[in-house]
């Protein structure tokens, strides 16, 4: 098995990788060893979609890492007592550019002095009437746990959620079918469109649209749990 290793201080894990049958390389990879936390693992997402991913715990933020040692798992790698996990993406797009994300989009206002007014649409009917406030998250399963659970206090495991961010009235949050289309129809801005921890952002002003669902691509975990 060829491996990149993406993260910080990967030289040391890199020398202890042929003792598992697995050799480091810089292209040509089977796998993507993940070396840090769960922002790592978007960002390598970020940089090698769709090639599966192998967590191995540098940081004592991770909540993808397997409960075991890092030896543990590449001992299981290693005797192939591994397997697959598909995780959903969300795509988005607004002004002709598209971004994809494993955790959550989010819709911002871009000066932190002002909220901005929109409609939000899911599958043609909506939501509500014109909502002020900063914006709202979209978010995956995986990323219910992240900033979407911060602003509802709450997770899910199936579907497309929505969280509103400091909206002037009590906006409840709601999950859709992972199906779902939403549109969000900026009425003022300036807004501002990020897609998990990437550089990337697409700016909004007033009368833009942002569309919002499910990625045809999906992220893919190596599991060694039993």
């Amino acid at each position: 098995m060829n491996a990149l290793v993406f993260g910080p201080q990967t030289e040391t894990l890199e020398s202890l990788l042929p003792r598992y049958g697995i050799t480091p390389v810089t292209e040509g990879q089977d796998v993507v060893i993940c070396y840090g936390g769960d922002g790592s693992v978007l960002r390598a997402e970020y940089e090698y979609p769709g090639i599966p991913k192998l967590l191995l715990r540098n940081s004592r933020i991770c909540k993808l890492c397997a409960p075991l040692t890092n030896d543990e798992i590449l001992e299981r790698v290693a005797s192939g007592r591994y397997g697959f996990r598909e995780l959903m993406k969300l795509d988005v797009h607004a002004n002709g550019r598209s971004l994809t994300a494993m955790n959550d989009i989010i819709v911002h206002n871009a000066d932190p002095r002002h909220g901005i007014r929109y409609h939000l649409y899911v599958d043609g009917k909506p939501v509500g009437g014109e909502i002020i406030g900063d914006g709202i998250v979209a978010a995956t399963p995986l990323g219910s746990t992240g900033y979407y659970r911060s602003i509802t206090d709450s997770f899910f495991t199936v579907g497309i959620g929505i969280a509103f961010n400091n909206s002037t009235e009590q906006s409840d949050h709601m999950v859709s079918a992972d199906t779902s289309i939403m549109k969000l129809m900026v009425v003022r801005g300036p807004a501002v469109v990020y897609a998990d921890n990437q550089p990337a952002t697409i700016e909004l002003s007033e009368n833009d649209e942002v569309v919002i669902a499910r990625s045809a691509a999906t992220a893919r975990l190596i599991t060694v749990e039993p």
